[in-house]
């Protein structure tokens, strides 16, 4: 177990790793590409707004002088941005020992992407499945490389459909955005287990861990509303998150998932404090929806039908650095 009061000067000299953090430029995001590159690794900042990403490499760099980093254009709702901002880490990289998929919406009013899909479950489930399964080749030979997945206590209020592509998004009837957004961050807990199998199965060094932030006070909870168009739940919003903790200690639970040696395949990383909604981070427990490993592979299944995205785990190089295999938690 982690060990009480973890913060950033635990994390390790991270010199020669290549990490990629999506939804980098603000909140949780930027604090962990910050102190990722702080700590020496090569960070991609993957944002859909390159303007604002160029600002935060800016203010990156401003408070760790010397720190490496790049911006890389990506929009998670559309699937033909992944794909190229893919191809371009690849043609770019020759290695990835970090991918943090944090990028994600929040209650956003109902919409469809033009690939067809309800845009909180493309921008926070199909992209990152996507994403992942186009730059993973770029993993699976690295020792100590890791796939973390930023999930969130609201995936306790999930309850995915998984009879058909359609009704996984939620496509059939009334929309709650809540709901929906809930839906989606138990998708990233099915994902990141049934990840997690299939790289224990193959044999390979990867790791796919899961996080949650917590309370933070982030723009996430604004922006959905101010989406909507709803300046009252915009100014509620803004209350609310002024009450949690900051974006830097929301940020811990994905930097120990990410960075701490002690951390197997499978786990789940969240806030110590009272109702896991602050404090240093810890192992943490995810509901029983999130560990059915049925829903997991149907949900698998489904997600390549919707994307095309099949992932490399048939062929597999050895290891690197003559490192065995991470151990795994016991699901």
């Amino acid at each position: 177990m982690p060990r009480s009061h973890w913060g950033p000067d635990d994390i390790g000299d991270l010199t020669g790793k290549v990490a990629v953090v999506t939804g980098a430029n603000s909140g949780i995001g930027y604090e962990a590409a910050l102190e990722l590159a702080a700590h020496g690794a090569h960070v991609v900042l993957a944002c859909r707004d390159v303007t604002k990403g160029l600002q935060a490499a800016d203010g990156i760099v401003g408070h760790a002088p010397g720190a490496s980093v790049e911006v890389l254009e990506v929009d998670l709702a559309s699937q033909s941005s992944v794909g190229r901002a893919a191809e371009w880490f690849t043609a770019n990289h020759g290695r990835l020992d970090l991918l943090v998929n944090n990028a994600g919406v929040m209650a956003s009013p109902w919409a469809i992407t033009d690939d067809g899909f309800e845009r909180q479950f493309a921008t926070n489930h199909l992209g990152p499945f996507a994403f992942t399964g186009l730059v993973l080749d770029q993993m699976l030979s690295v020792a100590g490389s890791r796939v973390v997945t930023v999930s969130s206590m609201l995936h306790h209020f999930g309850h995915l459909d998984l009879s058909s592509p359609d009704a996984v998004q939620g496509l059939g009837g009334g929309h709650n955005r809540w709901l929906a957004y809930g839906n989606t961050k138990l998708a990233n807990l099915l994902f990141t287990y049934e990840l997690d199998r299939r790289l224990r199965a193959a044999g390979v060094p990867t790791i796919a861990v899961g996080a949650h932030p917590g309370w933070a006070r982030t723009n996430l909870a604004t922006n959905g509303p101010v989406m909507g168009g709803s300046a009252l739940r915009a100014r509620a919003g803004s209350v609310a998150r002024h009450l949690g903790q900051s974006s830097a200690a929301g940020a811990l639970p994905t930097l120990y998932a990410a960075t701490a040696p002690a951390v197997a395949g499978g786990q789940y990383v969240g806030p110590s404090g009272l109702g896991q909604q602050y404090g240093s981070p810890e192992l943490v427990g995810s509901n029983r929806r999130s560990r059915r490993v049925d829903d997991a592979a149907r949900l698998w299944a489904l997600s390549e039908d919707l994307t095309g995205v099949h992932y490399p785990l048939d062929s597999v190089p050895a290891p690197t650095e003559g490192q065995p295999t991470a151990a795994r938690a016991q699901l």
